[in-house]
């Protein structure tokens, strides 16, 4: 679950669905190719991949998801500080990759069975309980979220802000400025939130 950033799912090959908890209750909405899915803050999400499922992912807020602001549905004994949370999450990056493999599978089966009381609880209270939880664990990272939102998400919207300022007053003169970038990922497969992912310069 994101506490910050909507995320959307442009499904390109395969079929699955993903599995959504929220307020209004459990939802499963199929993905083929085609489907363009996405979901705001506070939706509880799990992907099964049916066939070959194929998803490019767009997440909002300048890589806060890998900063972070994704929280793992893990059981309630688990999510009681920052330090309990990361014993059960985190990912050595000098483990062997064996290693990295097998707690990636741990803390995902361990997701799976917070999930799984989640939605089949009575009434709404261990939901609101578990939003409490990841709010208070997220909490002390806000400082530099808010940072890295200010530096990206927040300083394009000013930018674009400007730019019809500009342009309403009839000075196109920031087209001058055109580029073209590229570029290529600095590795590959890394354990991410959700699963593996590449990495490219200045993100998580």
């Amino acid at each position: 679950m994101h506490l910050t950033c909507s995320e959307a799912y442009v499904v390109t090959g395969g079929s699955g669905a993903v599995q959504t908890l929220t307020a209004s209750g459990y939802e499963v909405t199929p993905l083929v190719p085609g489907t363009v899915a996405w979901f705001t803050p506070g939706t509880i999400h799990r992907l099964v991949n049916e066939d070959d499922l194929r998803i490019t992912v767009l997440m909002q807020n300048n890589g806060l998801p890998e900063a972070g602001d994704a929280v793992l549905t893990l059981p309630p004994e688990h999510l009681t500080d920052p330090e309990t949370y990361a014993a059960a999450t985190a990912i050595p990056v000098d483990a062997p990759e064996e290693e990295q493999e097998r707690i990636a599978r741990a803390r995902r089966d361990l997701a799976l069975e917070g999930y799984r009381a989640l939605r089949d609880a009575d009434g709404p209270e261990p939901l609101a309980a578990f939003h409490r939880a990841a709010a208070a664990l997220v909490r002390p990272r806000l400082a530099e979220w808010r940072e890295r939102w200010q530096r990206g998400a927040r300083a394009a919207a000013a930018a674009t802000g400007d730019q019809l300022d500009r342009l309403e007053r009839g000075d196109p003169a920031h087209l001058s400025d055109a580029l073209v970038r590229a570029e290529q990922p600095s590795a590959y497969g890394k354990f991410g939130m959700c699963g593996r992912l590449n990495v490219y310069k200045g993100t998580a």
